[in-house]
């Protein structure tokens, strides 16, 4: 066994990844403090091929230098749009027909593996502040609310890393659902 060369790797220019089909997955970042997790969304964004990152609120935009440094260029392959609020960002998501889905712990979140994505209907993925989670007004607005199983002693995942999980897992049930009808 070996590590695969760049050029096995066959990576995807920036110009043709603006050009190819994305899955119908927006990622929105309400209130995120911490830079490396801006940059670091929009790395897994990129690599999941995800259509788009809102950044709401505090949340830092490009071009600033630790989202830079993380984000390995993706800042410049994934389209991102900013909202002064989370709440004007959902509004347009839901009004374009995104179901919004809030990634946190509530009286009604559905563990993850058992939320049943549609592989046709848009999703709005928000991932809330690092300490105060998704607000309050946002989860009213939300259509639903995912967590993920935890096993150890802490509550919580850094919201990039919670990010990573939550798209892989709507892109393997999209994917394997696509596949089943092909």
């Amino acid at each position: 066994m070996r590590k695969l060369s760049m050029e096995e790797l066959n990576r995807l220019t920036v110009a043709d990844f603006k050009n190819t089909r994305k899955f119908p997955l927006t990622l929105v970042l309400d209130n995120v403090r911490s830079l490396h997790n801006v940059g670091a969304a929009f790395r897994t964004c990129d690599a999941f091929a995800v259509e788009k990152v809102w950044l709401c609120g505090i949340t830092g935009r490009p071009p600033q230098r630790e989202i830079t440094k993380t984000a390995l260029g993706s800042t410049e392959s994934v389209a991102w749009e900013y909202a002064p609020t989370t709440l004007e960002a959902l509004q347009q998501l839901k009004a374009a027909g995104y179901q919004l889905v809030a990634v946190e712990q509530t009286t009604g979140s559905v563990p993850l593996p058992e939320f049943q994505v549609a592989p046709d209907q848009p999703y709005a993925l928000v991932m809330g502040n690092e300490v105060f989670g998704v607000d309050d007004e946002v989860l009213a607005l939300c259509d639903a609310a995912v967590e993920i199983p935890q096993f150890g002693t802490k509550h919580s995942l850094n919201v990039s890393v919670a990010a990573g999980v939550v798209l892989w897992e709507f892109i393997s049930k999209i994917t394997s659902s696509s596949q089943l009808h092909d």
